[in-house]
């Protein structure tokens, strides 16, 4: 784990190299996550460096004081951005919130990547009410709800279900519900045709949260836009379906070094 200084605060993050040429890929995990969401990712790293982060008051990361909403966003947007340069990432990809991170970062701060996958997300990412409620009075029902069929995992073992429930856990209630009221109050639909780096949208076939048509209007809205759907996974197919997952980041990057 390294660590870079910025507004006041440490942020967290993780390389993974093992010897890859080719650009490094910045990983953003979704609400009450880690960098730990895309460990399965490392497996890329014999060709391209992988870097994870923790975003501000998740895994390893000093918690800053914002609200929920567009300050959030913003601070976890400079999580990012000192991450990118302290890395020299050229791809940044975004799970869930950490997609609604990137798509902002692109949007306001033009960070000089190359390219966009977006997972698990979408230009708009409203939330049930009952679960905004329940995040509020009672955090079990929300991490059962969330960890139900076809919402974060499709068909889990119970290691990894166990594994998603601790970390929002350990990440904390106050943490979480600003993370799923940041996500509620996203909205780029008249913004996101503005990016202007290639884009790849990729989703779980049974994913109930995000679901086809958040990443088909992704896709249609960039310009340069791929859609590539994951079998077998729901919300977090990084995790389900990882060397699924891994093969479409792979041919996305290596189309865009062709």
């Amino acid at each position: 784990m390294e660590t870079v200084r910025h507004h006041g605060r440490e942020t967290a993050y993780e390389v993974a190299d093992r010897g890859g040429t080719g650009p490094a890929i910045c990983f953003v995990h979704g609400s009450g996550g880690s960098r730990a969401a895309w460990k399965a990712q490392h497996r890329l790293a014999d060709r391209y460096p992988v870097v994870t982060i923790d975003l501000s008051g998740h895994g390893d990361s000093e918690d800053v004081a914002a609200s929920a909403g567009y300050t959030a966003l913003s601070a976890y947007a400079d999580d990012v951005a000192a991450v990118l340069e302290e890395t020299d990432a050229r791809i940044l990809g975004g799970s869930s919130l950490g997609g609604a991170v990137a798509m902002h970062l692109l949007l306001e701060r033009e960070p000089d990547v190359d390219g966009i996958v977006l997972a698990g997300t979408g230009a708009k990412l409203g939330v049930l009410q009952d679960l905004l409620e329940w995040l509020d009075t009672d955090f079990d029902r929300a991490l059962e709800f969330l960890h139900g069929p076809d919402r974060l995992l499709h068909d889990p073992g119970p290691e990894l279900r166990d594994e998603s429930i601790e970390r929002m856990r350990e990440c904390g209630q106050g943490t979480v519900r600003r993370d799923f009221r940041t996500c509620h109050r996203f909205d780029v639909r008249d913004d996101v045709h503005r990016i202007d780096v290639p884009a790849l949208a990729v989703y779980g076939e049974y994913d109930q949260l995000t679901p086809p048509q958040y990443h088909e209007y992704l896709a249609d809205e960039i310009g340069e836009g791929d859609l590539v759907e994951i079998e077998d996974a729901a919300h977090l197919a990084m995790l389900e379906q990882p060397t699924a997952f891994n093969e479409a980041v792979a041919a996305f990057v290596g189309g865009l070094e062709e």
